[in-house]
């Protein structure tokens, strides 16, 4: 990589550290260019030759956290082995980014509540999850195809595994007591693949 190309990563990474520093401890709303700056160690003139607003470095910080997980759920239905296997892995590193991610989960919640008031968001957010829902769709498909589940609507079982592993972590994020990750990692999965493996006779 070319000197010049590394230390334009090397200065992006370095804002965008600021940045989730910053809007986790102040919020989003009181964040400004300048504690973004005076964090970053860099001059005002650094930081908007890299990003314009605070728009833009919102939609950067987002980008990088569901970028990586996007890349290694999608990896999933290119691998071999059975459906139900590529499920169990999808929601275990699903469950381990959640733990990863522990101390960011008040500005998770921030960016959905931001989407209510930003299309930009809001359209960043859907086509995230429009994705995660096509990885898992794309699974269980495969899945029907080849006999070992049952026929079933794949996208809005997809959506249903979403919306349970989603819904756990918003209960762990209120009251991390109602959430024992080390059980709740496996059991909701298995029970809907009780419901959609087919029996062996």
């Amino acid at each position: 990589m070319p000197a010049k190309k590394e230390i334009e990563e090397t200065r992006r990474r370095q804002i965008l550290d600021a940045a989730e520093k910053v809007f986790t401890t102040r919020g989003i709303d009181k964040a400004r260019m300048d504690d973004i700056v005076q964090e970053s160690g860099l001059s005002k003139g650094a930081l908007y030759w890299y990003f314009k607003s605070k728009d833009a470095i919102i939609r950067a910080v987002l980008d990088r956290v569901f970028i990586y997980e996007m890349r290694e759920a999608e990896a999933l239905v290119l691998t071999e082995g059975s459906s139900s296997e590529r499920l169990k892995t999808f929601v275990a590193f699903a469950v381990q980014e959640y733990k990863r991610f522990e101390k960011m989960l008040p500005l998770a919640y921030e960016f959905v509540a931001l989407a209510a008031r930003s299309k930009a968001i809001r359209e960043a957010i859907v086509g995230y999850f429009k994705r995660y829902t096509a990885i898992l769709t794309e699974i269980i498909q495969q899945g029907i195809d080849s006999g070992e589940f049952q026929p079933c609507d794949p996208e809005g079982t997809a959506i249903s595994v979403i919306a349970m592993y989603e819904g756990l972590a918003m209960l762990w994020f209120i009251e991390p007591e109602l959430v024992d990750w080390d059980h709740m990692d496996t059991a909701p999965i298995e029970t809907i693949l009780a419901g959609l493996t087919v029996e062996k006779s």
